[in-house]
């Protein structure tokens, strides 16, 4: 099951995530915490059941799925039988790393959609970004910043990668408890989830709303991110 909440023109409508995401454009780089992978892997079904081209990637690393492609033959087979191509090579810890150059350039190519998993949180559901992050491939055209709404009510250090830069970006310690808007402060800044982000199309999922009380608190964000100027939020649950 997945659905999604999207708040527009004054009121709020009820989908799938896809339906928000409707023209993704060629390269989408999803960076964050907090079920990135879950989202890629949704979009990707739906493109895919779209009739699109659709290619799974990461520009870092992700745990290695039980099949993926690593050329251009195995990808077309992939699209041939009517499932979305994970594109990658194994690294030295045996998990699943960025395209080699060659099947990067044909993907770019030939894909209708390319979606990247452009940084890493490990499982966590909040972070900020270290100097090397995020890894954006070049042709991106839109950026999708995720964060889970186990977030609120928690601590620094207990919900946050990075809890470092957290605590700098927020001016706190690793004992502060996190608010809606330490959330919204780390989704909209340069230092944040909007690294690199301010001249591409940029995009904030709020994710894991799986009971009605996380469900009302990222409303309650989504609706202080449109005070902030950002019209683009989309709530999820995907299971």
């Amino acid at each position: 099951m997945a659905e999604a909440y999207w708040h527009e023109n004054g009121k709020w409508h009820h989908g799938l995530p896809a339906e928000y995401f409707r023209n993704p454009g060629k390269v989408v780089s999803i960076v964050g915490g907090g079920g990135k992978s879950s989202l890629m892997y949704h979009l990707a079904k739906e493109y895919n059941r779209r009739g699109l081209k659709t290619a799974v990637m990461t520009t870092t690393k992700i745990y290695r799925p039980e099949t993926f492609c690593r050329t251009p033959a195995e990808c077309e087979s992939c699209w041939g039988e009517g499932y979305y191509a994970i594109c990658g090579a194994l690294n030295a810890e045996g998990k699943l790393g960025r395209p080699a150059d060659e099947m990067l350039e044909w993907l770019i190519r030939e894909a209708d959609v390319i979606l990247s998993e452009a940084d890493g949180a490990r499982r966590m559901p909040c972070k900020a970004p270290a100097e090397y992050e995020p890894v954006f491939l070049p042709q991106t055209d839109m950026v999708i910043g995720v964060m889970g709404m186990e977030v609120p009510g928690r601590s620094v250090e207990e919900i946050c990668f990075r809890p470092e830069r957290v605590c700098e970006l927020l001016g706190c310690g690793t004992d502060h408890i996190m608010t809606a808007e330490d959330m919204v402060k780390i989704l909209l800044s340069d230092r944040g989830t909007r690294k690199y982000a301010d001249d591409l199309e940029y995009h904030i999922v709020l994710n894991k709303c799986d009971n009605e009380q996380r469900l009302q608190q990222a409303k309650h964000t989504a609706l202080l991110l449109e005070q902030r100027g950002h019209l683009r939020t989309v709530i999820t649950r995907l299971k």
